[in-house]
């Protein structure tokens, strides 16, 4: 996928996709006019603009995903840490920490984490 960040109701109409696919596009024109109030050329510009993005493909009138929604939001929290903290994780997690205290479990969790990842 290219580096590309959805507007609000790009990412309203994308979480319609990932809930519902594979989906027909007829199909997904009548979602997006009852949820959305979009007419169907809306959506086709919409389907269209995000199909060339590499987010979603179109084979057949029917709309399935290249990513899943989990990766799309993987690859923007990846990309957030690498332009706002250098790609520093140590530096993110201490801004996002804040000076709270984590609890046992999260330490742990996060100690969990960093051993299965580690390098070496």
């Amino acid at each position: 996928m290219k580096e590309y960040k959805l507007t609000e109701s790009e990412e309203k109409f994308a979480d319609i996709i990932w809930q519902n696919e594979p989906i027909g596009s007829g199909d997904l024109v009548k979602l997006c006019e009852k949820e959305m109030n979009w007419k169907k050329s809306t959506t086709y510009t919409v389907l269209k603009k995000l199909c060339e993005k590499g987010i979603f493909r179109n084979e057949n009138t029917v709309v399935t995903s290249i990513n899943t929604k989990e990766e799309y939001y993987a690859n923007q929290s990846i990309r957030f840490v690498e332009d706002t903290f250098g790609g520093s994780l140590p530096k993110f997690l201490t801004a996002f920490i804040g000076g709270k205290k984590l609890s046992n479990h999260q330490a742990e969790e996060l100690k969990k984490l960093i051993d299965d990842h580690k390098e070496g």
